[in-house]
């Protein structure tokens, strides 16, 4: 490595304190930063050019792990990173993974890609592929989403204010890193945001089941379509589904009353960039 690695063994250093803070929503938002365990999102966040903060690695096997990271991006961290070493129990006390893997990295929230949408703001281009989301307010469902937007290739994913938290740890670690590189707006009017997107001659589609909805399959996808999930147990508000041009639903057997957030998500998002 070659770089000189900060020794910290009391629990009440400054450094470690203000991670495990990070923990609570309210403080990440105050301070910028956000945390995550785990070698495979420390990969990820080298290989995103993710401003990290600070690495804290677990002292017995500090070297290791590093070399490992970086061996797996292919680069090392950057001067302006600050590396620390962590004694083994107070390390293992400030993990929240079950069986940690001796690496905690602190970053800075992603403002270029992720931030609050308003009218004044830049329209979506017609090539953008979109997914909108309200109240999906289970934060593993929601890294479960930005996972699939990434690999199906949604350009960007529009959420109403009551989502989850994207900087949450379980949002992190369901997204399995795409996170860092998929475009996330945030809206505290979404139905503003979806007569927005009609207005530039988009449909619009509430995924809800009522006398009037389309069977997922059964109609062309037009270039610029582009679908809303609601929440786990309540699905979409009445003010969304007005809001909208059309209403889909996805056919299922009598067998199961209702598909996850995540599962329905990922059953739109792949048949509308499919077609």
């Amino acid at each position: 490595m070659g770089r000189h690695l900060e020794m910290i063994t009391s629990r009440q250093n400054t450094l470690l304190v203000e991670t495990h803070k990070l923990s609570d929503r309210k403080h990440r938002s105050r301070s910028g930063n956000f945390r995550f365990d785990g070698v495979k999102l420390a990969v990820e966040a080298l290989l995103r050019d993710v401003e990290l903060v600070a690495v804290l690695l677990r002292q017995s096997d500090a070297e290791a792990v590093i070399q490992r990271v970086c061996a797996l991006a292919g680069r090392e961290f950057s001067d302006g990173t600050r590396l620390v070493c962590v004694a083994d129990h107070v390390f293992d006390s400030l993990s929240e993974e079950s069986a940690p893997e001796g690496v905690i990295c602190v970053a800075k929230m992603q403002g270029e890609w992720h931030r609050t949408w308003q009218i004044d703001m830049d329209t979506p281009v017609r090539e953008e592929h979109i997914m909108l989301l309200e109240s999906v307010r289970d934060p593993s469902n929601l890294g479960a989403i930005i996972r699939c937007a990434a690999a199906l290739g949604i350009d960007r994913l529009i959420l109403s204010a009551d989502c989850a938290d994207i900087y949450s740890a379980k949002t992190v670690r369901a997204s399995m890193g795409t996170l860092f590189s998929q475009r996330i707006d945030r809206t505290d009017a979404l139905t503003e945001y979806i007569a927005h997107l009609r207005a530039d001659g988009r449909r619009v589609f509430a995924a809800a089941l009522d006398e009037s909805a389309q069977q997922l399959g059964s109609f062309a996808v037009q270039g610029g379509d582009c679908a809303v999930i609601g929440n786990e147990g309540h699905g979409l508000s009445q003010a969304v589904i007005a809001a909208c041009s059309h209403t889909v639903y996805i056919p299922m057997t009598d067998r199961a009353e209702s598909l996850n957030a995540e599962v329905a998500a990922a059953l739109l998002m792949w048949e509308f960039r499919r077609q």
